[in-house]
């Protein structure tokens, strides 16, 4: 028996749940890519798989849409992969583990992957499907979203029809997106060097943190795990000499980091000290955080003398002042939507090397000057620490379009289902609406979603009643398209 056989409507999450089964982190899209592919020979369905794995597919009008607009339904297969940290998984080699509570589909232990499993559960369910009238269906499935876009920067759409596109990559049901952030990350590599030295080594760790999505959850101030450790090491340097010898927190860029891990050596004399600062630092962080993040919390456990290779005194400032100096978090509000969070960035993922500091910063913003500031600053930061800065993953911002057919239509079909009228709003986060309206002139878009919940968190949950009734919507808009 399938884990969500008795959930409704039962096709889509009869797919999701395929979907769940095939390991399918950004990076590793190959299989769940054949499985798209396959499923289109199955069906019979006109189909492409490009040489980094897109998959488009096409299933014809029904009778008397023969002469409707196409409708472009997109989304990506690929999902954020974080895992709680005693939790065993191979996101290389293994699936989810599913399961239902309180009317939510959540996974055991790991992300859930919703975002944006449940877009390619609903075009596999419509693809099948004989029952339901539409136009022309053109389904675009890209790889890579969560890391760069990259997939929506590779695919070729000269295949396509359609000037009316349908993003199912929003996680708030009964708010409709028009226009989102632009984008970029920044990877930090500052050399350092090593002494050995000997002393006691204390394993620090902050962790308790929320965590969230970079752009969904940023606004809401959460701490960030790298960011605090940056505080709770310059605090035990203001007293007691000290050297770090592993560093580490986060896992994706686009995700605020849960949990960040050090292991330092304290001179002997100066361990009741350091434990003592790192108790007085974890209580303040409590009071800082009491409402967004009242787990946070910095422990430290004594693995007594060792001999080990340290940060030497240069290395060691240098790392200190990029985590202290380092802008995070929100930077500006846009002064053209109240409430909206217009450009922001987040320390996603850190880790010492032998011999090499590294970050990588995910920064966005819905004005691309500003953007572009933030990215130089965080630059100019890089290289006074002495090290060297990598731009990637550039992506544009999605524009709002003044005049819209598609939201009219969307308008009708949501008041016909939902009996009141659409939201339409805006996002900081990044969608590939952006990138792909660059490749069909005059494309008109919305992005929306059933509701999900702390996504890119292992607390990741899919409302499933919000599901049935998005599903609801979508077969509605595509029978009034005649």
């Amino acid at each position: 028996m399938r884990v969500l056989e008795n959930l409704q409507p039962e096709r889509v999450f009869y797919y999701f749940e395929e979907i769940a089964k095939i390991p399918h982190g950004s990076g590793n899209t190959k299989q769940i890519s054949d499985y798209l592919v396959e499923f289109a020979k199955e069906h019979n369905l006109e189909h492409y798989q490009d040489e980094v794995n897109n998959v488009i597919m096409i299933k014809e009008a029904t009778t008397g849409y023969e002469y409707s607009d196409s409708i472009i339904i997109q989304g990506h297969m690929d999902m954020v992969c974080e895992k709680e940290s005693d939790y065993n998984i191979d996101f290389e080699k293994d699936g989810l583990e599913l399961f239902v509570e309180d009317g939510f589909v959540k996974a055991r232990g790991t992300t859930l992957g919703g975002d944006d499993g449940i877009a390619v559960a609903y075009a596999l369910a419509l693809l099948e499907s004989s029952e339901y009238a539409h136009p022309r269906l053109e389904v675009v499935i890209t790889i890579d979203e969560e890391t760069g876009m990259d997939g929506a920067y590779a695919i070729d759409l000269s295949m396509l029809k359609g000037k009316k596109m349908l993003n199912i990559d929003s996680d708030e049901e009964g708010v409709f997106l028009t226009s989102c952030a632009g984008g970029t990350a920044v990877k930090a590599l500052i050399p350092v060097k090593r002494n050995t030295e000997e002393g006691v080594v204390l394993n620090v760790k902050v962790d308790g943190l929320f965590g969230g999505h970079s752009g969904g959850e940023i606004h809401k101030e959460r701490g960030n795990a790298s960011i605090l450790m940056g505080r709770v090491l310059n605090n035990i340097a203001k007293e007691v000499p000290f050297g770090i010898i592993t560093l580490a927190g986060g896992l994706k860029d686009n995700a605020i980091p849960r949990e960040c891990n050090a292991s330092i050596l304290v001179p002997e004399e100066g361990v009741e000290r350091v434990e003592e600062i790192i108790a007085t630092t974890s209580e303040v962080l409590k009071k800082e955080f009491f409402s967004s993040d009242a787990g946070v919390q910095v422990t430290s456990v004594n693995a007594g003398v060792q001999s080990a290779d340290i940060l030497d005194f240069v290395s060691l400032n240098k790392v200190l002042c990029y985590l202290r100096m380092v802008p995070n978090g929100v930077q500006n509000m846009s002064q053209a939507i109240p409430g909206l969070v217009e450009t922001s960035l987040n320390l996603g993922i850190m880790e010492l090397k032998e011999d090499v500091f590294m970050t990588e910063t995910s920064i966005r913003s819905s004005v691309r000057s500003r953007k572009e500031d933030v990215r130089d600053r965080l630059i100019n930061i890089i290289e006074v620490c002495g090290g060297e800065a990598e731009v990637m993953g550039d992506y544009p911002a999605w524009e709002y379009k003044a005049e819209s057919k598609l939201r009219d239509e969307i308008a009708v079909a949501f008041k016909n289902v939902y009996g009141k009228d659409v939201k339409f709003d805006a996002i900081h986060a990044g969608l590939e609406c952006g990138i792909l309206s660059e490749k069909i002139e005059g494309l008109d878009c919305v992005s929306f979603g059933p509701q999900n919940f702390d996504i890119h968190t292992p607390q990741e949950r899919l409302n499933i009643e919000s599901t049935e009734r998005v599903w609801k919507f979508l077969v509605e808009f595509l029978k009034q398209a005649k």
